[in-house]
C-alpha cells in the first residue's frame, strides 16, 4: 500500500508542476505590487466507480436436480462459509444472506435463483470428471510408542519452506532442495510426535487428510492436515497386486489394511513407501464436531468438497451432478449445492471433487462407495463490481 500511495502522489505532484509551468500572467493584466499571486491548483477528479457488469452464465433452474434440491439447508450451508470468499460480489451477497432472519425454504431458493448464475466447468477433452468422497475417521492412538503403534504423528518440521508452491528443505548450510520422500522421513528418528499410531491407520488417515484419535486415557484429539513434503500421491494397489501381494480384483481399501495391519514393520513401510507423498499434521482439542478444512473452517457435512486449488477458489458455490449409474457398490447419484473448502493431494484437474461425508464409520462406509463421473458448475454471482453493496441489486 505504501508502494501504490507514493505513486499516486508522485503522478499528482507531476501535474501540478506541469499545469503551473504551462500558466503565464498575461501582459495586459500586470500583477499589483506587494501581491502574491495565488498558485494554478488542478483539479483532479474523484475515481470514478467501477460499474457493476452482469455475468452471463445459466439461470440454476437449469440445473440438473435443482428442483429436488434442499434450497434451506444449501443456503444454510454457504451462508455459515461464505465469508471465506474474497471476491467483492460474493462477499456482498454473504453480507446480505447473514442479515437475513428468518429465512423459509421459499427465501431460501429466491435468494440463490436470484443471486447466482451457473457456469459449467469442463474438462480438456469434454468428457465427465471424477467425484470421489471422504470422512473424517476416528482412531485409537497411544502418547507413548509400542510394538503395535509405532508410526510417529509428526509436525511441520522446521526445516520444510514452501518457496513458489514447493515444498522444500532447508539445510544447514542455508541452501535449500527437494523436500525427502516419505521412505526417508519415517527413517529419521522422529522428535516430539504429535502422537502414535498403528501404520496402517496413519497411512489411510494421510490420505484423508484429517480425523480424529482416543487416546487410552479417554482423552482425544482432532488432527489436521497441515503441510506435506512435495512429493506425488502415487496408489499403492496396482503395484501390491502387480507384486503379488493381493489378488488383482482384492486391492480394496480394506484388503490393503488388512495386509498392512498383518505385516507390521518393515515390509509394512516399504509398500507404504510406494506413496512417496507424506503429510504432517497439526492437532486440536476434539471440540466434537467436523474438522477444519484448507479454507479454515469447519467442513459441513456432504456439503463441502475438497478441490484442485489450481483450478478453483475457496469458498466457490459448487453444483454437483454425479451419476451413480451402474457402478458396483454405489449407494445412489449426488447432485446439490456444495463449497469449495478443502484441498486434497490426489484432488488434480477442473472437473475433479472429494465430497466430504462426515466423521465416523457411517460415513467412511459411503465415502468409500463414491468414485462416481462427475459434471460441476460453478456458481457466480449474477453481477460483478466493487461497488455492489451488501443490499445487492
Amino acid at each position: 500500500m505504501i508502494a501504490r500511495g507514493s505513486t499516486a502522489t508522485v503522478a499528482i505532484l507531476a501535474a501540478v508542476l506541469t499545469l503551473s509551468a504551462c500558466a503565464t500572467t498575461p501582459v495586459d493584466a500586470p500583477v499589483p505590487t506587494g501581491t502574491v499571486p495565488s498558485p494554478v491548483v488542478p483539479v483532479v477528479p474523484p475515481p470514478r466507480p467501477e460499474t457493476p457488469v452482469a455475468v452471463t452464465g445459466q439461470s440454476l433452474t437449469s440445473l440438473p436436480g435443482w428442483d429436488h434440491e434442499d434450497h434451506l439447508a444449501a443456503f444454510n450451508a454457504w451462508r455459515t462459509g461464505c465469508g471465506v470468499a474474497r471476491e467483492a460480489a460474493a462477499a456482498a451477497l454473504c453480507a446480505r444472506a447473514r442479515s437475513m432472519a428468518p429465512v423459509s425454504p421459499s427465501d431460501a431458493r429466491t435468494f440463490l435463483e436470484a443471486g447466482f448464475v451457473a457456469i459449467p466447468a469442463r474438462t480438456e477433452d469434454g468428457g465427465p470428471g471424477l467425484m470421489t468422497a471422504y470422512f473424517a475417521p476416528e482412531y485409537v492412538a497411544r502418547r507413548e510408542a509400542d510394538a503395535e503403534f509405532d508410526a510417529p504423528v509428526l509436525a511441520v518440521p522446521a526445516d520444510l519452506v514452501r518457496r513458489d508452491g514447493q515444498a522444500l528443505q532447508r539445510r544447514a548450510d542455508g541452501s535449500t532442495g527437494p523436500y525427502p520422500t516419505r521412505a526417508v522421513i519415517e527413517a529419521a528418528m522422529p522428535a516430539a510426535p504429535l502422537a502414535w499410531m498403528r501404520a496402517e491407520d496413519l497411512f489411510f488417515l494421510q490420505i484423508q487428510g484429517s480425523g480424529y484419535l482416543t487416546f487410552a486415557d479417554g482423552g482425544r484429539a482432532r488432527l489436521a492436515y497441515a503441510a506435506d513434503n512435495g512429493a506425488p500421491f502415487v496408489g499403492i494397489a496396482r503395484p501390491m497386486a502387480r507384486d503379488g501381494l493381493l489378488p488383482p480384483n482384492g486391492t480394496s481399501g480394506d484388503a490393503i489394511r488388512g495386509w498392512l495391519a498383518a505385516h507390521r514393520g518393515s515390509e509394512a513401510r516399504a509398500v507404504m513407501a510406494l506413496n512417496p507423498r507424506y503429510i504432517f499434521f497439526r492437532i486440536d482439542a476434539d471440540d466434537g464436531g467436523d474438522p477444519a478444512g484448507a479454507a479454515g473452517i469447519p467442513l459441513p457435512a456432504r456439503r463441502a468438497i475438497a478441490v484442485d486449488p489450481a483450478h478453483w477458489r475457496y469458498g466457490d458455490l459448487v453444483w454437483l451432478s454425479a451419476d451413480g449409474g451402474n457402478l458396483r457398490g454405489a449407494r445412489g447419484s449426488y447432485q446439490g449445492a456444495v463449497m469449495a473448502l478443502d484441498t486434497g493431494s490426489a484432488i488434480r484437474g477442473p472437473v475433479r471433487a472429494d465430497l466430504y461425508m462426515g466423521r465416523g464409520e457411517p460415513a467412511g462406509a459411503e465415502a468409500g462407495a463414491v468414485r462416481h463421473p462427475l459434471l460441476m458448475w460453478r456458481l457466480v454471482p449474477r453481477v460483478s463490481g466493487d461497488d455492489v453493496g451488501p443490499g445487492g441489486r
